[in-house]
């Protein structure tokens, strides 16, 4: 059965709060211009990951307490993140971060990773993919697909791990899912995404900025970005240019986006796709919010509230026959 986004949607507000507004009128004075004219050469580069890497840390700080694991495994690179009290165990939520494909990292969101740990009791594996300029297509979708792998081999069941991504990590995402399909290979309980990026060419984006403002950074800035991950590549190269088969098997999706952000376009042709190919996809829209505002609770409430949605989303997906008699019981 599939699932569709609904104008009114329970438990999302239909307006943001005063503290969302402040806080994208001031990234609209504070962060767009600088944003928009940083080159990407090598000090730009670097300028724009500090940059991010300080707003993350303020505005999204781990949970008191958290316990951090590093992970280096072959090719498998990445970070355990456990809130207090939560033990590893048979379930998991493996995180693929957002940044462009250029700009973050799992330190950068360590802080997002131990709110999801907080919340749903299980420990996040959050993949550190290689970044561009430095390294280019396909080496961050190989790492992303190596993380899954290696978690499956750790005696990780399928119907036991969720995934959750954000911004440039929900292409990543897709792309996994896709490729699972294709090769017949086990595909997670379920899926969360935080403002996805799904056109790499940002041209979906641009339509919707035609419309709506977006306070961060222009379509035409950001698709600097993804660029200097598919350079020289044409726009239709497969696993770039993501299209979801008729049929495929698809986990059950989640998908939030901000009302006043740029890729609440991507976020839209996501679920229509999904819902095109026979899946089953729940698309919120938060009115007010910025990109990837879940990863901000300090500057939103409504962080807080959507990252309760998504908990509840993964851990429903997880729940056994067994469970519920359990439960029942």
């Amino acid at each position: 059965m599939t699932r569709s986004m609904r104008t009114s949607v329970p438990g999302v507000p239909s307006t943001p709060s005063a503290r969302s507004r402040l806080a994208a009128t001031a990234a609209e004075i504070g962060m767009r211009p600088l944003n928009n004219v940083v080159p990407m050469n090598t000090p730009g580069v670097w300028f724009a990951r500090k940059l991010i890497a300080t707003v993350m840390a303020a505005a999204g700080p781990p949970v008191r307490g958290t316990a951090v694991t590093q992970v280096r495994s072959g090719v498998v690179r990445g970070e355990w993140v456990r809130a207090p009290g939560v033990d590893f165990g048979l379930r998991a939520i493996y995180y693929i971060h957002g940044s462009g494909y250029v700009l973050c990292s799992a330190r950068t969101h360590r802080g997002l990773a131990s709110q999801l740990s907080r919340k749903t009791g299980l420990p996040v594996f959050l993949t550190d993919y290689r970044l561009a300029p430095e390294h280019r297509f396909p080496a961050a979708a190989d790492d992303v697909e190596a993380g899954y792998r290696w978690l499956l081999g750790r005696g990780i069941a399928p119907q036991d791990l969720v995934i959750a991504c954000d911004s440039a990590g929900g292409h990543l995402a897709l792309d996994l899912l896709i490729e699972n399909g294709r090769r017949s290979r086990p595909q997670p309980a379920a899926v969360a995404m935080f403002s996805p990026l799904i056109d790499l060419t940002l041209a979906l984006a641009a339509e919707q900025e035609r419309r709506q403002r977006d306070p961060i950074i222009s379509a035409r800035a950001a698709s600097r970005l993804p660029y200097a991950y598919t350079r020289d590549l044409p726009a239709d190269t497969p696993r770039l240019r993501l299209t979801v088969p008729p049929g495929i098997a698809l986990p059950p999706m989640l998908v939030q986006a901000g009302g006043t952000e740029m890729l609440s376009a991507d976020a839209r042709h996501l679920h229509e796709m999904v819902l095109a190919a026979g899946g089953s996809c729940e698309l919120e829209i938060w009115p007010g919010q910025v990109h990837v505002f879940q990863a901000l609770p300090l500057l939103t409430p409504e962080a807080n509230r959507a990252l309760d949605r998504v908990a509840d989303f993964l851990r429903a997906a997880m729940i056994s026959p067994a469970d519920l008699s359990e439960k029942v019981s």
